[in-house]
């Protein structure tokens, strides 16, 4: 697979404004329920990646009182061309975070749910302690639910992966984004060998893994069904497929719209390579609709011999 630099296009400071096509519209805020979950997330001073990425399903999942919590700041050391993250030097991780965490599971008794995180390069640790803590008091706080945390690279150091591994999260997802070709445009400071090293070394510690592509930035389906090959070869469990939504004019641009019957292509191309669980759709993004998979991972876990989650 190539890897080679290409160039991708930033929206720009005099383009006009683009319409969606009439298959993507996101929900606006309405709802007592989403303005109920805002205040809960000021109160307890934490970070989401539905607000600080600009997110186009968090009036629609917030009011499903469903959201995606990101630890170790907001302000990430990477700078993602796709993302809306802001980039910069963090402040030093937060003590007291995970703790803060683990109240806000506990208040919305959710089923499932997803941690994420900004990349934390500047950690000696990349952050793997600290997710370590979080896991563990989420876990105490929320026996009964199942926990997906969508982690960063760690540069591909696999012993920082045991370390978030050894406090049991119930699903490991780590982001391919986007293709080969295009991987150094998009994800800059990523590298596909350390992305498919640390889901490998994930599935072979028996973990559930998954992982996650955005369409619509330049690649070809032929480069999206050869990723799908790799990961099929990987053993992930769960891929999600979605639609690439440029988030401001700084940004790289939509090099096209991709319709709803080729996510649906793919997705039964994907279960053809025996792939367990695909979610894929124009609004998909890696945790959306996550919060209804929580019988999907106690079938995975018992199918993996793992310890039932009670």
């Amino acid at each position: 697979m190539s890897d080679e630099r290409v160039h991708l296009p930033l929206v720009g400071q005099d383009a006009p404004r683009r319409r969606h096509p009439e298959w993507i519209r996101a929900t606006l805020p309405t709802k007592p329920a989403f303005f109920e979950l805002r205040a809960m997330v000021k109160e307890l001073q934490l970070h989401t990646v539905c607000e600080s990425a600009s997110c186009p399903n968090i009036g629609e999942c917030w009011t499903r009182r469903a959201l995606t919590i990101m630890i170790l700041g907001d302000i990430c050391t990477r700078s993602c061309r796709f993302c809306d993250v802001t980039t910069g030097r963090p402040l030093p991780a937060d003590p007291d975070e995970p703790r803060r965490v683990a109240e806000m599971l506990g208040r919305l008794q959710l089923e499932h749910t997803v941690i994420t995180c900004v990349d934390r390069d500047d950690l000696a640790d990349f952050g793997a302690a600290h997710w370590a803590e979080t896991i563990r008091a989420v876990k105490r706080s929320c026996p009964g639910m199942t926990l997906e945390i969508l982690a960063g690279d760690f540069k591909g150091n696999t012993d920082l992966v045991d370390i978030v591994l050894d406090a049991d999260p119930d699903v490991f997802a780590h982001n391919l984004e986007t293709v080969p070709r295009l991987s150094r445009q998009v994800r800059v400071q990523a590298s596909y060998p350390r992305s498919y090293k640390i889901l490998e070394h994930a599935r072979q510690r028996g973990a559930i893994t998954k992982t996650g592509l955005m369409l619509g930035l330049g690649e070809t389906r032929e480069e999206v069904e050869e990723v799908l090959r790799d990961v099929a070869k990987l053993g992930v469990d769960i891929v999600t497929l979605g639609q690439y939504l440029a988030p401001s004019k700084q940004h790289l641009a939509i090099e096209r719209y991709v319709h709803p019957t080729e996510f649906a292509e793919l997705e039964v191309f994907a279960r053809g390579l025996g792939i367990t669980h695909v979610v894929s759709g124009p609004l998909v993004r890696s945790s959306y609709h996550a919060d209804g998979q929580a019988q999907l991972v106690r079938d995975l876990r018992a199918a993996k011999g793992l310890a039932p989650v009670t």
